[in-house]
């Protein structure tokens, strides 16, 4: 058994983004995934996306599998209607697992409708071999997730685990851990720091050079234990738009490299 690493969207957060002059397309990220020696891709929250025809869909597929790239998928959500439009793109794309968040405008489920939805979903889901992990953060209060969690009470339902977003509900990243370990189906690997604004007015609460901020990743490893369980670790970033679009790039792409080398030194 062991842990797959893999690059997110949001590796290429900037780069995938009309805030640069030439943006990446999908095709480019994957075929820079593979530059990079990894073999693991999430698109995750990549808004175009849901508007592919089949034909785009299959031809990112395509491309995933002629570089040796496994794809996973991931949005925003939980409607019914939303869970099954993405169940079907999983499937087009091979993705054995989709991640979402309960919240997204207009629809904030409590335990109760929650539950209700994913006992719809599910057995949909089981028999096309897809599960879905619920991520942690700010929105939500991880209590209530874990609680919708086992109420179902399906090996296809578990816990996208991310502690960087949970601080801002003051939920500490040590205690979330510890809570979510035993439902970890997939991870979000993002460091994180506070630093002081200017003036010393306040805090910046964002990103980190993994393996330089507040994550402690060792602890995070040790509870939920990904190569044992083999559950694939996915680098993200909250990397701040910087003075110009040539260090923005530049700096994300250091980034990117720094977190697989800190992870494969692990």
């Amino acid at each position: 058994m062991s842990s797959t690493i893999g690059l997110s969207s949001y590796a290429f957060f900037w780069q995938l983004s009309d805030a640069v002059s030439a943006p990446l397309s999908i095709h480019d990220a994957l075929a820079r995934t593979a530059d990079l020696g990894v073999e693991l891709f999430q698109i995750c929250d990549y808004a175009p996306l849901e508007h592919m025809s089949d034909d785009e869909l299959a031809a990112v597929r395509s491309t995933a599998d002629s570089l040796g790239i496994t794809l996973e998928l991931g949005t925003k959500g939980i409607r019914p209607e939303h869970l099954r439009k993405f169940l079907y793109i999983a499937r087009i794309l091979g993705s054995e697992l989709l991640r979402t968040m309960f919240n997204v405008p207009g629809h904030a489920p409590d335990a109760d409708e929650a539950t209700a939805i994913f006992t719809e979903v599910l057995p949909a889901f089981e028999a096309a071999g897809v599960r879905i992990a619920v991520e942690t953060y700010e929105q939500v209060p991880t209590a209530r997730i874990l609680d919708v969690i086992r109420r179902v009470d399906s090996p296809y339902l578990g816990i996208c685990s991310d502690p960087a977003n949970t601080v801002a509900a003051l939920e500490m990243p040590r205690e979330v851990i510890d809570a979510v370990a035993p439902y970890v189906l997939n991870m979000h690997i993002k460091d994180f720091a506070f630093s002081r604004k200017e003036g010393w007015v306040g805090f910046t609460y964002s990103g980190a050079p993994l393996g330089e901020g507040l994550l402690d990743y060792d602890y995070m490893a040790g509870k939920i234990q990904p190569s044992q369980r083999s559950i694939n670790q996915i680098v993200e970033h909250w990397l701040p738009w910087q003075d110009s679009e040539a260090e923005t790039i530049r700096l994300e792409n250091q980034w990117t490299q720094q977190s697989l080398e800190f992870l494969r030194s692990k």
